[in-house]
């Protein structure tokens, strides 16, 4: 039994059955399953690995920090990860067809929906941002390296050693003193040129949220050039996707890797790293530095967006999605430690030249990814180059996570609508939904973008996806039932789930979740932007669009108790609840045991197929009769033969 069991985990196939190809020609497959791991790891790793673990890591702690993180990756992380891809898998079916499992929880189908739409509209306008810094790199000298621009103010201060280039206000107030230590005494009133750049010249950025300005055509060129290239790589679904991730989610580790080498070799970079690493042990009692844990690790996999369910249901039926789960968590959050002293190396080197501390130089989010990191760059020869390089890699992880964004949406809306007509002309679904996105992020380039920009990144998708897998849990576990589902996928995978996911599934993800959503609650404060603080009104749209998510859950769930049969509130209640009789494998092949189709049912699905074959031997045999039993028929009005109308025709 084990030995049979080990060869099933070696081939994903069940044991004893004959390997074969098992397409699914109506929705398609993956060309190989190397392509669904690439497209899945490229999902998962996305510009929070980069620009928010390694600050993460240092404020809570360092190296202390990574126990509580791995923690989290083991009862939380990958269990979540596995329950979401045997969910796909088993159904072949997109964020909304899988909820035939318990059709009133399809709000929740509807809910991950609304947040990849979110995720998808201003994910991309970080992508273009990105682009537009990689095309701005293609120079001998990094726009943001000195402070003798038109849009520099005097306060500006560079980093680079070049008296030449000091700006001459800064110059005439400290002409005893060397730029360096002038750096040092006012560093606290010091803007540095790489974040004026960013403020003044590429978001040109107004004082408001409400003051939208005008539209920076830089910007909204690089977004439409991002929406284009995302179409593209999409034009043919997952079989022009899965070819593309072998350079997208595999390129950026080559980026990495170089950049590593170069931090490592600069002067400060230990100090960086060690700052990074070094482990403040007292922390793992705080609180806080769990919650940040487990909320890394939810949001850093994509748990409850849909995407995982939708790049799970092209898979073939018998593919062993438990190896990929671990193969693919465990590369995510491998990725972000190693993104850690890819950044910390280049901050210590930063800080060294200015003489200050890390912590000072230190950031993340987009402050990290276009200011601080870029700021370091200018020190580095060759500069543009590794901006080149740097920003490049930017662009692949984003793709890599906007493909999966956007394939989501319309998997779930072909899916559902389900003719043939929309099946063969995808491609227009597809095209409609990356018009609709650009549209839709047309608001987020203006002067005001960069506000709402994270206004959606801290609400859209925050206590809303929490609340999201939480209910996906509960659903699966115990109104569907865990028995059931843990015989679904021993059917699929050919050997059971282990015990370990059993119990995180039904009790420890959970509880987890429930912590999080609690420590999110908790933790919560209103948003600002440096010195910026959101006004009221601003908020409240934050937590409308958090809300808008959740709130399909409980109304679709009355819609469809309203229209389930039963003469009581109950038994319309309990209709709802049970699974669909379409729920199980998509392929006939597939549906074996309890989804084995009753003989009637083979008979009414084979009915069309019969119909042309034997509708003229039936016609014959109706002639014959007709004949013979003549006197005991009646002729209709329309000149059929009715033999029904008439309950004794002999009278």
């Amino acid at each position: 039994m084990e030995e049979k069991q080990f060869a099933g985990i070696l081939n994903g196939a069940v044991p004893g059955e004959p390997v074969k190809k098992d397409e699914n020609t109506r929705r398609g497959n993956w060309g190989n399953q190397i392509e669904f791991v690439l497209t899945s790891v490229g999902y998962a790793v996305g510009l929070g690995n980069v620009w928010r673990f390694p600050y993460l890591c240092y404020r809570n702690g360092g190296g202390a920090f990574m126990l509580p993180y791995f923690i989290m990756l083991v009862f939380c992380g990958i269990p979540l990860f596995f329950l979401e891809l045997s969910f796909g898998q088993f159904a072949s079916q997109g964020c909304l067809g899988v909820w035939k499992i318990s059709p009133m929880f399809k709000g929740v189908g509807y809910g991950m929906m609304v947040v990849s739409t979110y995720i998808g509209i201003y994910y991309n306008v970080v992508i273009c941002i990105a682009f537009y810094y990689f095309f701005m790199s293609m120079t001998n000298l990094l726009p943001w390296t000195y402070c003798n621009n038109p849009w520099n103010t005097p306060d500006c201060t560079g980093v680079v050693d070049s008296s030449s280039k000091i700006n001459s206000s800064l110059a005439n107030a400290t002409t005893s003193l060397v730029a360096g230590v002038s750096e040092v005494v006012n560093r606290t009133k010091r803007t540095s040129p790489s974040e004026e750049y960013w403020k003044h010249y590429v978001l040109n950025i107004s004082d408001d949220i409400g003051n939208f300005g005008e539209v920076r055509l830089p910007i909204l060129g690089c977004l439409a050039i991002s929406w284009f290239v995302v179409f593209l790589c999409l034009i043919r679904g997952v079989k022009s996707s899965g070819k593309v991730v072998y350079f997208t989610a595999t390129f950026p580790y080559v980026v990495l890797t170089i950049l590593f080498i170069r931090g490592i070799t600069l002067d400060g970079a230990i100090n960086g790293i060690k700052y990074y690493l070094t482990p403040q042990w007292q922390k793992v009692l705080d609180a806080k530095v769990w919650g940040d844990a487990a909320s890394q690790i939810f949001y850093s996999l994509g748990c409850a967006w849909g995407g995982l369910i939708t790049m799970a249901s092209y898979n073939k039926f018998h593919n062993n999605c438990f190896r990929d789960s671990i193969i693919i968590s465990i590369t995510n959050c491998a990725t972000s430690v190693y993104a850690g002293f890819v950044i910390f190396s280049i901050l210590g080197f930063m800080a060294h030249h200015l003489n200050v501390p890390v912590s000072e130089v230190a950031d993340h989010g987009p402050g990290l990814a276009f200011v601080a990191y870029p700021e370091a760059l200018t020190l580095l020869p060759i500069s543009p180059l590794w901006s080149l390089l740097f920003f490049f890699m930017l662009i692949l992880l984003g793709l890599g996570t906007q493909f999966c964004l956007l394939e989501t949406l319309v998997t779930a809306i072909v899916d559902e609508i389900g003719t043939d007509w929309i099946i063969r002309n995808k491609t227009v679904v597809t095209l409609s939904v990356a018009v609709a996105g650009f549209l839709l992020g047309v608001p987020l380039t203006t002067q005001a973008g960069i506000y709402w920009l994270l206004l959606m990144d801290n609400y859209a998708a925050s206590f809303s996806l929490v609340i999201i897998s939480c209910i996906m849990c509960i659903c699966i576990m115990y109104i569907y039932g865990h028995r059931n589902y843990f015989k679904d996928v021993e059917m699929m995978l050919g050997f059971p789930p282990p015990l370990f996911f059993k119990v995180c599934w039904r009790f420890i993800s959970p509880v987890i979740i429930t912590f999080i959503l609690i420590f999110t609650v908790i933790q919560y404060k209103p948003i600002t932007y440096n010195d910026y603080v959101y006004p009221g009104w601003s908020l409240a749209i934050g937590f409308a669009m958090a809300l808008s998510s959740v709130v399909c859950i409980p109304i679709y769930g009355l819609f469809k108790i309203s229209r389930s049969p039963g003469a009581t509130f109950r038994e319309r209640l309990k209709a709802a609840c049970q699974a669909h009789p379409k729920w199980g494998p998509a392929l006939r092949e597939h549906r074996t045991g309890r989804y084995a189709p009753m003989a009637s049912e083979e008979t009414a699905e084979a009915r069309p197929f019969k119909e042309k074959e034997e509708l003229k031997e039936e016609q014959k045999e109706e002639e014959k009769e007709k004949k013979e039993e003549i006197s005991l028929t009646i002729q209709g009005s329309n000149g059929s033969t009715n033999t029904h109308n008439n309950p004794n025709p002999s009278a």
